[in-house]
């Protein structure tokens, strides 16, 4: 479907909310409060809450695979399978990051407390890494015109301005009757209008904005139906065929359609057919996600305390994937484009993201990724 690029387009990945999940309270009555109580077995949660191990599962995945995708773009031109794997992981990544971010955004209002909690998960990451990467690829790639700009975010902190839009228009979006189609429009006008410009990346929040909507739209009894072994089953031969498709369609389409941050017009396209390709990939890529979900293992695993932290593997890998980059790694070693090289690429991505999301890396980036704005805040926030 229309002519692929010569050069690959470099896009943006995805973090994860860092709610925990929503459970009811549990009534305070003897006895059986403490039977109900005792299998509970956690560290240190928040007061009233239990995280649960399915969904840091899924956002330790899914972040692996956001590293390693990353970690091919720059090996992985004249190797069909590889572009093909490429093209099967950025079809349903993101909108797996963004559903579960939907998900738990479900009960945000623009309270005080939950404000204040917006500010200092998105807002000052995204202002701190912008930041950050800006002056990373302004001295250490060479590129000395590289401003330091807040409205056009750079590589993946793009994520960060789109979840703050998503939040913040929640109330509006629960609010609705039917929501998910209305999204599903203003993402298809996204795709058909060019004069959108670079802005806060508004392409890729426009076309991203229908999974956010979804996640807002899902119930825990939705999830449960996911978790079904005939789901399960089914998924396998779900993703078997999304390979062998994708490496037919490898050669004949242009990987910025899997980014959503240009128009139809953009990539070389007729307006309709944007719109359509724009649906289709919507499908495909909800199947993908279900199937993905599907797959994850429900118990607790050795990666599943490294879901609290996926934040700063998210945000810290840009650093190394650029920096292998701008310092020629990819050039003087060309070997890693080889099948050998690109099994060599993935685990040490994989490995690297691994250590990055670990409670101590966690800790010594709270700074950053979860600031004590206290000071910022008027007291009452704290309460409310």
């Amino acid at each position: 479907m229309f002519s692929a690029p010569s050069a690959f387009q470099r896009t943006a990945v995805p973090p994860d909310t860092r709610e925990s999940e929503p459970r009811h309270a549990q009534p305070s009555a003897d006895g059986a409060v403490a039977t109900v109580a005792a299998p509970v077995r956690t560290s240190a949660p928040a007061p009233g809450k239990q995280r649960d191990a399915w969904f840091d599962n899924v956002k330790y995945l899914a972040i692996v695979l956001v590293a390693v995708a990353h970690a091919w773009e720059p090996v992985m031109d004249g190797s069909r399978t590889t572009r093909a794997l490429y093209m099967v992981v950025y079809a349903f990544h993101m909108p797996a990051f963004i559903v579960i971010s939907g998900y738990f955004s479900r009960s945000f209002e623009m309270t005080p407390v939950k404000v204040k909690r917006l500010v200092s998960t998105v807002v000052v990451p995204y202002i701190l890494f912008e930041t950050a990467y800006s002056l990373f690829r302004r001295y250490a790639g060479g590129f000395d015109d590289t401003p330091i700009s807040l409205l056009d975010p750079l590589f993946l902190t793009w994520f960060l301005i789109a979840l703050f839009i998503w939040r913040v228009t929640t109330p509006l979006w629960r609010s609705l009757r039917h929501p998910l189609p209305i999204a599903l429009v203003i993402g298809m006008l996204a795709m058909v209008t060019p004069g959108i410009g670079d802005d806060l990346d508004l392409q890729r929040v426009l076309q991203f904005l229908p999974f956010f909507v979804l996640g807002l739209t899902l119930k825990p009894e939705h999830f449960e139906l996911i978790r079904r072994r005939e789901v399960r089953m089914l998924s396998v031969p779900l993703f078997v065929g999304a390979v062998a498709f994708a490496y037919w369609l490898a050669p004949r389409m242009q990987l910025g359609w899997f980014y959503h941050a240009s128009s139809a017009q953009e990539l070389e396209a007729p307006w309709w057919s944007g719109v359509v390709t724009y649906l289709v990939m919507f499908a495909c890529s909800t199947a993908l996600t279900v199937g993905f979900l599907a797959l994850t293992p429900r118990r607790p695993m050795w990666f599943t305390a490294l879901g609290a932290g996926t934040i700063c593997g998210y945000l810290l890998h840009g650093f190394l994937v650029k920096g292998a980059g701008y310092f020629g790694l990819f050039d003087r070693y060309t070997w890693l484009s080889d099948p050998a090289g690109l099994v060599v690429v993935s685990v040490t991505a994989a490995v690297a993201v691994t250590l990055m999301c670990t409670p101590r890396v966690r800790r010594a980036l709270r700074f950053a990724t979860e600031p004590n704005l206290d000071r910022l805040f008027r007291p009452e926030s704290a309460g409310r």
